[in-house]
């Protein structure tokens, strides 16, 4: 790509661009004289940032000011002939930037499917004057190797690295272009690149009825090519439906097995056939043919009509119906009558675990006017889904929530599955955005209505509906004659002391699967803990293996025979006896997903067990082929982690076991108690969901905890007012919000005095509000990196809290600046979960 100057009497023009860089500030780029015309705010732009690296940029503004402090440099290229970005998502991303206390950059680079951002690579080639053999340079043994490979090709400094067999190119690329053999550049691929299919039609000169009879007498002789033809045409009705011609065959579908290529190669070069390319979709989805009629019961059309008269007065409800009442087919008729008032509906749900099932429902319905939207799906894929949004072709987008970057110009309706849930929020990077709260500030920009579901709602959604802000909706029956599950307690104390307990499983839930397996009933077991067991160590001198990265001990995961950390990835091999003591005698302390999966098998020899973990979902279609095989029934028992706890609707289901109820409910987080509820009773109403009674046994060492008698009577609202009570007394939210700060250094010592540095101006500037720290988390080493925390409670509505918002940023700013901080990070995690 060559740039030229611009003549002094042409009226230069320069474009402020937003780059996926982590510096919260916008960059001018000059406009090439031969954009000027075709420059638009929110196109993608190639520019070069900094001296070798290519990116690509949004176009925010365009203006005649050139920057005072620096010479603009050229943009390089326009990717788009219209803009990728609107107007809304601009406004967005720059809210989302100043709530969660990040760049804009960093909101870019979350947003964009990095599809549609371009890859650089640095690249080699023969200098256009350069001839080897006439060279008066001498050459040493490595340069002559590269350069009689780069007279046939361009190379990547990869492939040049792998060639010469060294990492150190500098000193040989350095030499070579002093002697003006080879010139460096940057080669620019744009990622994404549509999915084609090649089709065959015959030539318009042969699409007639007398053409082809001329044609077969030519070919007479030649049957393999009369084959093609006349597949062609078993296809491809051309004498009754010329038009069908026009569109052609799958070269695909034309060549079978008795089909010679070479002979529809010959057709082709005779010009009888024509070999075309078409764009296809990258996704299954069928236009719907005869989409099923969805009949509500008089319970959920009542909250059908509830919900619209909410959305009268309110922009946000709340849907509260117990599991198994039918939430979906309320959603499905909300979302009919989004489409058919022509707007646009995005349905987020919070695991790809999830949409796998609730994805086939609303195919049947919704079929191609339907886009699906997250991480297991590949760059092109998104990319595909991006710009079918930006183009009109998808007007109902089902997404985890990446989808709320997605390009839309017209929400009319946002839903909110199992609202509550913690894989809404973004943990790292920045921004560390809920999904929720975003699709709240995106209805405002929209006009659009938000409706929230769950079944144990957070008690912020909760209290909005007390406090009138958000409308609320009830649904207490489960769909048809279904009745809530019956939950037991196993008494785990009581059941050791009896010796009734084999390995970690108590007596009654052995008895109660042996009960449900007999009936040809299908089990599900939620531990939340994957790998064989979460702690190794030495029985003679208790050695603990722990991770050199990471201030936690290594998880055992028998399946690769490793030790592995699930923080930072960090993995070692089981040592055969212990490094500190010679010790033989090492053994597994307690019950992952893998090894519960062991144990099932050996109590069940004939049952067939499955486990849904993260280890075992890690490729594309994981999820769909285990949920596939227990919708089947090809599977008995099905282990599990929280993936197991989110809305799956399974028919043959009439047992739930829970794992570790303890460990849930006495985790040190002030949310303790309010995921521990969730969590059971999430996974408990998978239980007995058709006309079958279901059973839950929940193993625990408390059976009289308030928080377990609370979940035996399904009652939610006594949960929440006791935990409200509670949240008062201690300022948490709903009646504050917090702020994290995170201060990271590979120095202990760093760390702890660039945090209490920070605490203590954070506290002189913000003395109004309560400022806790710094103090060690419960983690305080991950990826080498260790950390402290300070805790900032933001009492709601009586402090400026954009004035807060600013305060921190300074001064973590400022910190960093100290020439003794200078390479210590601070990050703020708003609304932390």
């Amino acid at each position: 790509m060559e740039i030229f100057d611009q003549p002094d009497t042409v009226n230069t023009q320069f474009a402020e661009l937003l780059l996926p860089v982590p510096i919260p500030k916008l960059f001018t780029y000059r406009v090439p004289h031969a954009f000027n015309d075709h420059v638009l705010i929110g196109q993608r732009a190639i520019v070069q940032f900094g001296d070798r690296k290519i990116v690509t940029g949004i176009i925010l503004s365009i203006h005649q000011q050139a920057p005072k402090d620096y010479e603009a440099k050229y943009i390089l290229e326009l990717l788009d002939n219209f803009p990728s970005v609107n107007d809304l998502q601009l406004r967005l991303f720059q809210w989302m930037a100043d709530y969660y206390l990040c760049t804009l950059g960093e909101v870019m680079n979350a947003a964009l499917p990095s599809g549609l951002k371009l890859s650089s690579e640095s690249m080699v080639q023969l200098h256009p004057a350069f001839n080897l053999d006439e060279s008066n340079h001498a050459f040493s043994e490595k340069e002559l190797i590269l350069l009689k490979r780069l007279q046939h090709e361009s190379l990547a400094y990869s492939d040049i690295a792998k060639l010469l067999g060294t990492k150190h190119l500098y000193t040989i690329l350095k030499s070579l272009t002093g002697k003006e053999a080879i010139i460096l550049f940057e080669e620019v691929k744009e990622k994404y690149r549509p999915k084609t299919e090649k089709k065959i039609r015959l030539t318009a000169q042969y699409a007639t009825s007398d053409a082809l009879e001329k044609l077969f007498n030519l070919i007479a002789s030649k049957p393999k090519q009369e084959d093609v033809v006349l597949k062609y045409l078993q296809h491809v009705s051309v004498i009754h439906h010329p038009e069908a011609n026009k569109d052609g065959l799958s070269k695909k579908k034309l060549l079978t097995e008795e089909i010679s290529e070479s002979s529809l190669s010959t057709l082709v070069k005779n010009n009888v056939f024509e070999e075309f390319d078409i764009i296809v979709p990258r996704f299954d989805i069928q236009d719907k043919s005869d989409p099923p009629l969805i009949l509500l019961s008089e319970e959920q059309e009542r909250a059908q009509a509830a919900i619209f008269k909410s959305f009268e007065s309110h922009t946000v409800a709340l849907l509260h119906g117990i599991t198994g009442s039918g939430k979906t087919e309320i959603y499905i008729n909300l979302i009919r009558k989004a489409l058919d008032s022509n707007t646009q509906v995005l349905y987020l749900l919070p695991e790809i675990a999830l949409t796998t099932q609730i994805v086939h429902r609303l195919k049947k319905v919704f079929g191609s006017a339907m886009g699906i939207y997250h991480s297991k799906f590949s760059d092109a894929e998104r990319v595909e889904v991006w710009n079918g949004v930006l183009q009109g072709k998808f007007n109902f987008i089902v997404g985890v929530r990446s989808s709320i970057f997605l390009p839309f110009d017209n929400l009319g309706l946002i839903i909110v599955d199992e609202e509550h849930d913690s894989s809404y929020k973004q943990q790292d990077p920045a921004p560390r955005y809920n999904a929720r709260d975003v699709a709240l500030m995106m209805a405002q920009m929209h006009h659009a209505k938000v409706l929230l579901g769950s079944a144990t709602p957070s008690i912020e959604s909760y209290y909005q509906t007390q406090q009138g802000k958000y409308g609320l909706i009830e649904l207490n029956k489960r769909f048809g004659d279904a009745q809530l599950p019956q939950v037991m307690l196993a008494d785990m104390g009581r059941e050791r002391k009896q010796k009734t307990v084999k390995g970690e499983f108590s007596g009654l839930l052995l008895k109660k699967i042996d009960e449900a397996l007999k009936l040809k009933e299908q089990v599900i077991i939620f531990q939340n803990r994957r790998g064989y067991s979460p702690m190794v160590n030495c029985e003679d001198c208790g050695w603990v293996p722990k991770c050199v990265n990471c201030a936690v001990s290594l998880t055992y995961h028998q399946f690769r025979n490793a030790l592995v950390c699930h923080y930072c990835g960090y993995k070692e091999s089981l040592p055969q006896q212990c490094p500190t003591c010679t010790s033989t005698r090492i053994k597994t302390v307690g019950y992952g997903t893998e090894k519960l999966e062991e144990e099932l098998s050996l109590h069940f020899a004939e049952a067939q067990v499955q486990r849904m973990d993260l280890d075992t979902t890690r490729s594309k279609n994981g999820y769909e082929t285990i949920i596939d095989q227990f919708e089947r029934g090809e599977t008995n028992i099905l282990v599990g982690t929280q993936m197991v706890t989110k809305g799956l609707d399974f028919d043959h289901v009439s047992l739930v076991g829970i794992f570790n109820a303890d460990r849930m409910i006495h985790f040190p987080d002030f949310r303790s108690y309010e995921r521990a509820f969730q969590l059971i009773t999430q996974v408990s109403g998978r239980a007995g969901r058709r006309d079958k009674p279901g059973l839950v046994v929940i193993q625990t060492s408390g059976p009289d905890h308030p928080l377990l008698k609370t979940i035996l009577k399904h009652n939610y609202k006594d949960f929440f007012n006791t935990e409200l009570a509670d949240r008062q007394l201690h300022d948490y939210p709903p009646f504050t919000r917090l702020i994290e700060i995170t201060v990271k250094h590979t120095d202990k010592k760093i760390c702890k005095a660039a945090s209490e540095t920070l605490a203590d101006q954070l506290k002189q500037n913000l003395s109004y509000i309560r400022i806790l720290g710094p103090g060690e988390p419960a983690i305080s080493k991950i990826r080498n990196q260790f950390l402290m925390n300070i805790l900032l409670k933001v009492p709601r509505g009586k402090f400026d809290l954009a004035n807060i918002k600013k305060t921190i940023v300074t001064l973590s700013t400022q910190l960093v600046t100290e020439k003794e901080f200078r390479s210590v990070r601070v990050m703020a995690d708003v609304d932390p979960m």
